[in-house]
């Protein structure tokens, strides 16, 4: 039997600049808290983050490892044309450089998009009437959610300005038959919003499952929820989580921070 292969990454730490390896080392976690919570499938969903002090450069994951084995210097350094501006043995995912570089491209203020094809996700973005007003976790999704409609493996370039226009200024995205889509100025931010999501989606198929009647939630609730969110999270709810997962992390492995 042949012992498993041993990953061995060069570190880039002293290549970079602080804040773009500040910036890899929350990537590399956010990698390794969507494999945590069990969002991953395998290798084929992605997350990126802009490179800090730059518009159009980009870190993504090395197309073949799984999100419990990346590294903050493994992380693939991107433009928004796919391609690699570092030396990296790895290849890029077609699909996640198309739905990323559109998103990068016209949202500015995104400095992290999360994309995930969680079980729960999934199943509610293939229910004709998408996400239900009928939880806490709801509410805060709805306050800032669209719905892009699916149009097969994200391969095709023509698909991006639609993908644009569906997201407008919203922050959630359901993808229809595909799965959930996060935006945040932080990749703190990104991730909270895909736990508040999943959430969501998962709280809605145990109701639904229970087989009763559901009670929705009153519309000038929603209405309200992106202020009751601010409130709530102080703008920053990211943030202020951000610090016990990598607790958590660290804990588990912290060889994300490599």
């Amino acid at each position: 039997m042949n012992a498993p292969e041993t990953l061995t990454i060069p570190s880039v730490k002293d290549r970079v600049s602080a804040e773009e390896w500040q910036a890899r080392v929350d990537l590399a976690a956010c990698y390794r808290l969507v494999a945590n919570f069990g969002w991953s499938d395998l290798i084929f969903t992605h997350i990126t983050a802009r490179v800090p002090g730059t518009e159009g450069q980009f870190l993504i994951n090395p197309y073949g490892l799984m999100f419990d084995e990346i590294t903050a210097s493994s992380l693939v350094k991107i433009d928004l044309d796919g391609n690699k501006l570092d030396e990296s043995p790895f290849p890029v995912n077609p699909a996640g450089f198309t739905i990323h570089s559109a998103i990068h491209s016209a949202r500015h203020d995104a400095q992290c998009v999360l994309h995930v094809h969680s079980i729960n996700g999934v199943a509610v973005s293939a229910q004709k009437n998408g996400l239900l007003p009928i939880s806490q976790q709801s509410i805060f999704v709805l306050s800032s959610l669209a719905y892009h409609d699916y149009e097969g493996v994200a391969l095709n370039a023509e698909e991006k300005p639609r993908l644009v226009a569906d997201l407008g200024e919203k922050n959630y995205l359901m993808l229809r038959n595909h799965g959930l889509l996060t935006l945040g100025k932080t990749v703190a931010d990104a991730f909270v919003n895909m736990y508040v999501f999943e959430a969501a989606c998962m709280i809605q198929i145990r109701a639904q499952s229970g087989g009763g009647d559901l009670i929705p939630i009153p519309a000038e609730i929603i209405n309200g929820a992106k202020q009751q969110a601010k409130t709530v999270t102080k703008s920053q709810g990211g943030m202020l989580a951000w610090p016990g997962l990598l607790r958590r992390l660290d804990r588990i492995d912290p060889s994300y921070r490599t």
